[in-house]
């Protein structure tokens, strides 16, 4: 399985998008179509594989009307033998290709499955902190699950149902050359049973965005309740947010019910109108015969027919539920494959300087190369904002566009509505491209941010903030995930984070496993191993938001410690207002309203500073308090 996992050469994280083997976003139709294309080779195979494994059913009912005619009734042992063994042979014939058509099908199925998933996986690597700020969590979530699902299901249906198109063909074929009546019966009961259910097919595919919608929603509130779980214990919000959960887990429920009946409507007619028509058939041969115009055999070789007509029908039924569920999905899957990095690379940028000092035109924020400079402020939002421009990170300040649409919004409305959430991820796409594009506003020496490659910017100058997380995986790949450590240097960033007791606590040490988020670890050893994580970078300029917020005061110095000696020599920033930092700051620069109002060494700005005093005398009255506990 030289295709299998399947290779994705889209979406390469960088500066830029790689457009080659994008895929098309201009409608959910063409996106269908493109993926189809991908696995195009497969879903051919499959459909020859398919057409063999019809066989029995495409000229059993034939080969069994021949030795009726020419076997049992005359009473010929051995055309009745003869006819029997060609049964035989299309039926192991039929058989083996069947395995074959099973084993295929489930090969294109995986292939979209996890195809989908590795191009929301680099979608995701390519965006960054950028995707979050245009669609949901819950809705990128959800494409790479449930909607890649709907994507493998349309490429099953879509060779089973070819196949059977193509028997369904032949054995027109087949009864026009017996009888014209009967064959023209056959070949129009297909488009007019399928046709007859079309209206129906509307209110399924509201139904079916409506039920993708609320488990959208929900996921996204599963999956910010787990990230949250022990901030809610905390302040004893569990109930609050589950019964929340459990509300919208019944709404998303009933709406997966409200699909279900429809479906189940749908696939009702499939069977009654198939069942009409078997009925209509059997009447019409059985006259034929009476009239002398069609033989005993062939009435049964009709009647085989006839039956055999049910299972395409309703695989043509089948193929346009899949087909309604695909192009939904389709339609949440552009809105998170067409977006586009904001960031553009100038035709020649600027080569950055790591060891001059950094500069915030905003704040007046300056960092001196080689020292320790923490930021105070009583607003900690301000600080973040100030972490997050020094490195040439868009600010969390939009809200995400969903795709679907609220529950009875219908017709033109729904039409308006869509047509106004393609015009605010538009303007969102817009904005983001005027912040990041052209001149950043802070300079690392004389050169702007905005004038330097971006790879040069994340090299240089590595911010680790309060939402960096760990991801599922072994210690040491929580902390060198670039395996460019040696084992010294990663027990080294250990120790500085005070972390050593993660290593300890993990059966098998550096390859002990970490779950997704690093649920097993309380929130300080998390928090430390995130340290480590950035410690270990070694970056020329490191940032880091609020280190040791999690941890108790003991600890939190000695990792200030540790820090100070680590870094030593090289720029960096931590924004805090513990006291434990403030000692070991070479400079301390005090924020009021996002300025710049004060700076200088610790103790000069306590004895000179009221404002500054006001901001960290909590900070104080905490520490004694954690000390004398």
């Amino acid at each position: 399985m030289l295709d299998f996992p399947p290779p994705i050469s889209t979406f390469w994280s960088g500066g830029t998008a790689h457009r080659e083997g994008s895929p098309d976003t201009r409608s959910p139709v063409r996106f269908l179509w493109w993926m189809l294309g991908q696995q195009r080779g497969v879903i051919a195979v499959a459909l020859a594989f398919g057409i063999l494994w019809q066989l029995p059913l495409t000229v059993g009912p034939l080969v069994f009307g021949r030795a009726i005619d020419q076997g049992i009734v005359p009473g010929d042992a051995g055309a009745t033998a003869y006819w029997a063994l060609v049964m035989l042979a299309i039926t192991l014939i039929a058989a083996a290709f069947g395995i074959a058509l099973h084993t295929i099908v489930v090969r294109s199925w995986l292939i979209s499955l996890y195809g989908t998933t590795e191009m929301v996986t680099r979608k995701t690597a390519q965006m960054g902190h950028v995707l979050p700020r245009r669609s949901p969590t819950g809705e990128v979530l959800s494409v790479a699950s449930s909607d890649s699902d709907e994507f493998g299901a349309l490429t099953e249906i879509i060779a089973r149902a070819g196949s059977q198109l193509i028997a369904f063909l032949v054995v027109a074929g087949i009864v026009l050359s017996t009888s014209l009546k009967l064959g023209i019966m056959l070949l129009i009961a297909a488009p007019i049973l399928v046709g007859v259910a079309l209206p129906f097919l509307r209110p399924l595919h509201g139904r079916q965005a409506t039920e993708r919608s609320r488990n959208s929603e929900l996921t996204s509130m599963a999956t910010d309740i787990v990230a949250g779980l022990r901030i809610l214990r905390g302040i004893g919000g569990e109930r609050t947010f589950g019964r929340n959960y459990a509300h919208q887990s019944q709404r998303a429920k009933d709406a997966g019910v409200s699909a279900g009946i429809w479906q189940a409507v749908i696939e009702a007619l499939g069977v009654l109108f198939s069942g009409v028509f078997v009925v209509l058939l059997t009447w019409v041969g059985a006259h034929e015969v009476l009239a002398g115009r069609l033989s005993v055999g062939e009435l049964v070789s009709f009647l085989g027919y006839a039956l055999f007509m049910v299972t395409p029908i309703r695989t043509f039924f089948e193929f346009a539920q899949k087909a309604t569920r695909a192009l939904v999905s389709a339609r949440k899957a552009i809105a998170i494959f067409e977006q586009q990095p904001p960031w553009r690379d100038p035709d020649q940028p600027t080569t950055l300087d790591p060891d001059a000092a950094i500069t915030d035109a905003a704040s007046g924020f300056t960092a001196r190369p080689g020292e320790l400079t923490v930021v105070v402020s009583a607003d900690p939002e301000r600080s973040a904002a100030l972490a997050d421009r020094l490195g040439r990170y868009l600010p969390a300040d939009t809200e995400p566009v969903a795709v679907e649409l609220d529950e009875g919004v219908k017709g033109r409305a729904a039409r308006r509505e869509r047509a106004a959430r393609e015009r605010r991820r538009a303007e969102l796409a817009r904005r983001d491209a005027e912040r990041s594009q052209g001149p950043w506003g802070v300079t690392l020496g004389e050169v702007d941010l905005g004038a330097a490659a971006l790879a040069d910017v994340r090299s240089t100058i590595l911010v680790s903030d309060t939402g960096s997380q760990l991801f599922a995986g072994t210690l040491a790949d929580a902390v060198d995930p670039h395996r460019r450590l040696t084992r010294e240097q990663a027990e080294e960033a250990l120790r500085v984070a005070n972390a050593e007791d993660v290593y300890d606590a993990l059966p098998g040490g550096w390859q002990g496993l970490l779950d997704e988020r690093g649920r097993g670890l309380s929130g300080g050893q998390r928090q430390r191993v995130v340290l480590a994580r950035a410690l270990a970078a070694d970056a020329p300029i490191t940032v880091l938001v609020e280190p040791t917020s999690a941890v108790d005061a003991h600890t939190e110095a000695r990792i200030a410690e540790r820090v100070a000696d680590l870094r030593r020599g090289r720029t960096t920033v931590v924004t805090t207002v513990s006291p434990l930092w403030l000692h070991h700051a070479d400079r301390v620069v005090l924020l009021e309203e996002g300025r710049v109002v004060a700076e200088g060494r610790h103790e000069e700005l306590l004895e000179s500073d009221a404002a500054y005093r006001g901001v960290v005398a909590r900070s104080f009255d905490d520490e004694d308090e954690e000390v004398r506990s």
